[in-house]
């Protein structure tokens, strides 16, 4: 019924539709307009939901690492990441976008940064332009959220779902920035089985790239050794066994109501609704991704 890929750290996913790569050769031939770029990345898992190859893609053009769902992840071990990055060099801003002044922010640290391009055009006679930013990440970590944000409407469309944006479109904000829009790139293969689970319990590839069940049990698992106040609290568990996967879902189905007639448990629709109680953010204040993994 069930497996448990604990312990493996490989794997063989291929998942890379045909806008990635196109997307990947549009932002080569617009790289000399760019001023300055927007990486963004999920605060649930800052490591695995970081553009694996971002740096061929980015080069030397400044950056900054934006951090989105502040309110959802675990503050404490996100800022260990933020330092992290820090660390290496880049601008980081962990943000929650349900607030204006998260927007404030990357406005602000956008103009500091690109301020020497302004002056040196003034230097020359010119009058300040427009920064032109490049918006990228991988699948469904808030770059359309983000985009609205900065414009003021809705123009690009927000989905919970992996591969919306489909082509790159300038947009004009109201803070002087014009800001390109791409579409979510992934690298061609998924090769680090923890990595891509995570993706997959943040929804940032498409549910259907692993088994269902699988990540639900990758889930439980984090819960149960990072959080489990919240293991014990949603799905009534005091403990995960991977020994003995049937007990588990059979507390968990009882717990969410998850019966078809006769009162046996649904296993699928267990799986299914444990990975909805993290996309519809009914289960909050974590992150998957640490330092020693």
């Amino acid at each position: 019924m069930m497996n448990d890929n604990k312990g493996q750290n490989s794997t063989n996913i291929n998942w890379y539709p045909g806008h990635m790569a196109k997307t990947k050769r549009l932002i080569k031939e617009k790289y000399e307009l760019i001023d300055i770029v927007y990486e963004v990345i999920d605060a649930r898992m800052p490591k695995s939901s970081k553009i694996k190859d971002g740096d061929d893609i980015i080069k030397n053009k400044p950056r900054i690492l934006i951090m989105t769902k502040e309110d959802l992840c675990d503050k404490t071990v996100t800022k260990k990441w933020v330092s992290y990055y820090e660390n290496k060099g880049y601008f980081v801003l962990c943000v929650d976008l349900t607030k204006n002044n998260s927007v404030n922010e990357i406005v602000e640290l956008t103009h500091k940064i690109t301020k020497d391009i302004q002056e040196k055009r003034e230097s020359k006679g010119l009058a300040k332009k427009e920064v032109r930013a490049l918006v990228i990440g991988i699948p469904n970590v808030g770059k359309s959220t983000l985009i609205n944000r900065m414009v003021g409407k809705k123009v690009a469309v927000i989905g919970n779902n992996p591969g919306v944006t489909k082509s790159l479109s300038w947009l004009k904000t109201s803070s002087n920035i014009l800001l390109l829009d791409s579409p979510g790139i992934l690298w061609p293969k998924l090769e680090n089985i923890e990595g891509s689970l995570n993706l997959a319990a943040f929804s940032a590839i498409p549910r259907d790239i692993l088994p269902v069940d699988q990540v639900a049990i990758h889930i439980l698992n984090k819960l149960d050794k990072y959080y489990p106040d919240l293991l014990k609290n949603r799905y009534n568990l005091d403990k995960m066994d991977n020994n003995d996967l049937e007990y588990v879902y059979e507390v968990i189905g009882r717990k969410i109501g998850a019966l078809v007639s006769g009162g046996e448990v649904d296993y699928d629709r267990v799986s299914k609704t444990i990975l909805e109680d993290i996309k519809n953010e009914r289960v909050t204040g974590i992150t998957f991704d640490r330092m020693d993994a």
